[in-house]
């Protein structure tokens, strides 16, 4: 028996009343135009959303954003601008000194901006070491709240995934919002 397993069970034997788990329902909030309200908190959480247009390709709009970027990573097939494939490092650390990685997100929540990004890629560093992130998502993708992500959630069958709501911030140093402290200092949701 390992010390988790024989720490459990010194905890179920001195358990004296069990009780099952609630059945929580509740009415989560709604939102009527889904696609405005994640737009509008992405916003608020220092992100960027971009509608693309029937006129627009994903590399326009990419390269709109970050005309800079020299070093884009990207495994997506729809991805022209990318200058490499981050499948092909060896080592996860190589990513360092990227300025832009493009993924794709399987849905967004409107209630909070946040994207589910199941790990499509070799190395999940992917999400967090660029300098700047853009998630193509598909506008249809939408749920209201974190109750229905979790949800849908329940079913999918992924080895890492991560909620990301807009670039890396804190706020704990003198209380001053540090954008880019952990992770990207830039996101953008491009909804398709």
């Amino acid at each position: 028996m390992s010390s988790k397993e024989e720490i459990l069970a010194r905890i179920r034997q001195h358990t004296r009343t069990r009780y099952e788990m609630p059945d929580l329902t509740l009415d989560a909030i709604t939102y009527e135009d889904k696609v405005h309200s994640f737009v509008e908190q992405l916003k608020a959480g220092g992100g960027e959303a971009h509608l693309l247009r029937p006129d627009e390709t994903w590399d326009e709009v990419i390269r709109s954003y970050y005309p800079d970027a020299k070093r884009i990573a990207s495994n997506l097939q729809e991805i022209g601008c990318a200058t490499f494939n981050p499948d092909e490092l060896q080592d996860p650390r190589e990513l360092n000194g990227t300025d832009l990685a493009v993924v794709k997100g399987l849905f967004g929540v409107a209630e909070n901006a946040a994207v589910w990004l199941p790990k499509q890629t070799k190395h999940k560093a992917v999400f967090f070491i660029p300098n700047a992130l853009v998630i193509l998502l598909d506008r249809n993708e939408l749920v209201n709240n974190m109750n229905e992500a979790y949800r849908r959630l329940a079913e999918a069958d992924y080895d890492y995934g991560v909620f990301m709501s807009g670039p890396s911030k804190t706020a704990d140093i003198e209380q001053a919002l540090v954008f880019g402290a952990h992770g990207p200092i830039r996101v953008t949701v491009i909804l398709k």
